[in-house]
């Protein structure tokens, strides 16, 4: 056996027990260890990573630890003090996308009014979400510790909040997206994109006062849901409102 000291940052701690948060504490290890099995054994998936320090320097995770070595573990939230860092966690795309776990049903349905490509499925196994974040390159959300070591997953969040608002706001705020909300362009049942369609093509769906009162429609190109404005479009516009007014104070 080896031993080494662990420091994690920010919030990495989450993943620890709250008598190692914050602090330095030492770790006995099988010699030849990997940096990220021994990282990922003390609790923290490789996906919350994004810079690990050895005594100083910054490695990958293929790295071997060694007795004696300190060991500083950062995530992309908080710049390690090191010049030109090694990031192991990939940058997020311009336009990202993402899937969610079985956990995430009102989630995954919030990020589609804001016109995000969502993933979702209430019956979905892990593997199959591995799959599709690996080869749709899709952000990975979930709640599930153990789904984010896989190996195949490289970009993924934890969602930390319990309540479906919060958990939109801290990823709303976690991948920046309030520049890139399109509210109403994205089915909520299935995920397909909405398009206009005329009032005759849908006519026969709607009911007496939508078809009296209402003229203007979208449907969705997949799964053919039916949507038009009503009073559920101000309550859209003013969660939009709110997401970037709470944005806006969390940056001042």
């Amino acid at each position: 056996m080896a031993d080494a000291t662990f420091r994690f940052h920010a919030e990495l701690n989450d993943f620890l027990p709250r008598e190692r948060r914050g602090k330095v504490f030492g770790h006995a290890f099988e010699r030849r260890a990997a940096i990220k099995d021994v990282i990922e054994s003390l609790g923290v998936p490789h996906t919350e990573v994004d810079v690990i320090l050895i005594d100083g320097a910054s490695v990958g995770f293929e790295a071997i630890l060694r007795d004696g070595d300190r060991v500083e573990v950062y995530p992309w939230s908080l710049a390690a003090p090191v010049e030109s860092p090694r990031h192991l966690r990939p940058r997020p795309p311009a336009e990202p996308r993402f899937v969610l776990d079985a956990h995430l049903g009102r989630l995954a349905r919030y990020l589609r009014l804001l016109g995000f490509d969502c993933r979702y499925r209430n019956d979905v196994t892990d593997g199959v979400l591995a799959a599709c974040a690996d080869e749709e390159q899709r952000i990975l959300l979930t709640r599930d510790r153990p789904l984010l070591k896989r190996k195949r997953i490289s970009l993924a969040h934890f969602v930390r909040a319990d309540d479906p608002w919060r958990q939109v706001e801290e990823v709303c705020n976690t991948f920046d997206l309030h520049g890139a909300f399109a509210p109403f362009t994205r089915c909520t049942r299935c995920n397909g994109r909405l398009e206009p369609v005329d009032k005759a093509a849908v006519l026969e769906r709607l009911e007496p006062l939508t078809r009296r009162y209402v003229e203007r429609f979208l449907q969705c190109d997949s799964c053919g849901q039916v949507y038009w404005h009503g009073s559920h479009v101000a309550r859209m516009q003013a969660l939009v409102e709110r997401l970037r007014q709470g944005r806006s104070s969390s940056t001042a």
